[in-house]
């Protein structure tokens, strides 16, 4: 059975940028198979701020 565990590897924070999003797709489409996953989200208190996350699914 395999695990359906999601692990953060690695997390970073940068100035958002309105093409980021192409980035994490292309990431997400190519490294699928090697179980890896791009999550990009906003900073909450700053919109100015990205959350670029690396995950293993």
């Amino acid at each position: 059975m395999k695990n359906d565990k999601i692990v953060t590897l690695a997390t970073v924070t940068l100035e958002n940028n309105p093409e980021l999003y192409k980035v994490v797709d292309s990431l997400n489409r190519t490294l699928k198979e090697d179980d890896l996953m791009f999550g990009l989200a906003l900073d909450e208190d700053d919109h100015e701020t990205a959350i670029f996350t690396i995950y293993r699914t």
